[in-house]
């Protein structure tokens, strides 16, 4: 097994596998930008490999540059196939080189993913693995129904959220997580009991809520694209599929879980050096645009918010209930629970928008001096 972090490792271990694919090449892309990677593949599709792309239906802002790929992938004599449209998105990430190596993706095949972010992605010779991807690769392609049939292949909406809790569930001391945006009830339910029952709980990322005993960590400088997780030291998921609900239910994503004693040590080291990193990390600056862009708005909807008193008092009187409402109070705290579903709205909209483009959200210096 291989694990591959970025920022570091590069696109090299991808385009040598390409290059040195002797039969076949399956590849899922959901966005692409990378020449070396297609050069790869328009090569290996020259000297007779058989090389077949299933590229995502659509995409947030990209969908001219998915079908300007499908055009050029086609010109050369790869095959095409486009995913259905009967999910949310194909956000999954995967390759399959010669029937037998699997690398399972938490990065886009991109520049901003590869270069600026923090992310893994594993490979594996594991026949088991290799054997459910083809299932899985062949299914999608073919807009056919796909049966799970490998606990350790997470893909969503079918398996992963089971699999994803049993492996909460079984931590005993320690989890380290990364994740762009935590936010599922049932999983964040789950972190809490763990952290109850005395497990260690750290978070690269954000969280929808305060979780108690867990620790989070917001990404500030260098971008988050990576969904892993490292269970007591010795058990990994890596894969697409953040704790969020639209991603475990209503999305094709795709993971793994592994056991590694190199990878997983590795994915700890990484993760100690970002924790330190951010906890030294403090000031108005250091907190991510993507924040505050959600601050500024939530503060701006609910500054003329009209009075909700007379509206609550009205329906407390058609229940027949006979209640003393102090007003002032009562206006606060609905300001108060606005403000905070505005702000987790207008993040998690912004975070998605800023992730699927594939860019970044940099503030310029009058507006860090607001």
């Amino acid at each position: 097994m291989k694990l591959l972090v970025q920022p570091g490792d590069g696109i090299g271990s991808i385009v040598k596998a390409i290059d040195g694919a002797k039969r076949s090449v399956e590849v899922m892309i959901f966005r692409f930008n990378r020449k070396e990677i297609q050069t790869a593949l328009v090569k290996a599709a020259g000297r007779g490999v058989a090389v077949h792309a299933l590229i995502a239906s659509t995409n947030r802002g990209g969908e001219p540059a998915l079908r300007e790929l499908e055009t050029t992938l086609l010109g050369a004599g790869v095959t095409v196939a486009r995913t259905a449209d009967d999910l949310v998105r194909y956000h999954g990430k995967y390759m399959i080189i010669d029937r037998r190596e699997l690398f399972v993706m938490s990065f886009n095949l991109t520049f901003n993913d590869i270069e600026r972010s923090r992310s893994f992605c594993v490979a594996t010779t594991s026949r088991a693995l290799v054997n459910e991807a083809i299932k899985l690769f062949e299914a999608d392609s073919r807009r056919q129904p796909y049966e799970p049939g490998n606990r350790a292949l997470l893909v969503s909406p079918l398996n992963a959220r089971k699999q994803l809790a049993d492996f909460l569930a079984g931590a005993q001391k320690e989890l380290l997580i990364y994740d762009p945006k935590i936010s599922d009830p049932a999983m964040m339910h789950l972190l809490a009991a763990r952290a109850k029952a005395g497990v260690d709980i750290r978070v690269v990322g954000r969280i929808s809520r305060p979780v108690p005993g867990v620790q989070v960590q917001g990404p500030t400088q260098q971008r988050l694209h990576t969904r892993t997780i490292l269970r007591d030291g010795s058990h990994a998921f890596l894969g697409s599929q953040s704790l969020r609900t639209l991603e475990l239910d209503a999305r094709r994503e795709v993971g793994v879980i592994f056991r590694d004693a190199a990878a997983c040590k590795t994915i700890a080291q990484v993760f100690e050096q970002d924790w330190n990193t951010l906890a030294e990390a403090t000031g108005a600056d250091d907190k991510a645009p993507v924040d505050r862009v959600a601050k500024r708005v939530a503060k701006a909807v609910t500054k003329d918010l009209p009075p909700v008193g007379p509206a609550v008092e009205e329906a407390v009187k058609q229940l027949g209930a006979d209640l003393e409402l102090d007003a002032g109070d009562l206006q606060q705290t609905v300001k108060d629970a606005i403000k905070q579903a505005v702000k987790e709205a207008v993040r998690d909209a912004v975070q998605d928008a800023v992730e699927e483009n594939g860019g970044e959200l940099a503030l310029s210096g009058a507006a860090k001096a607001k």
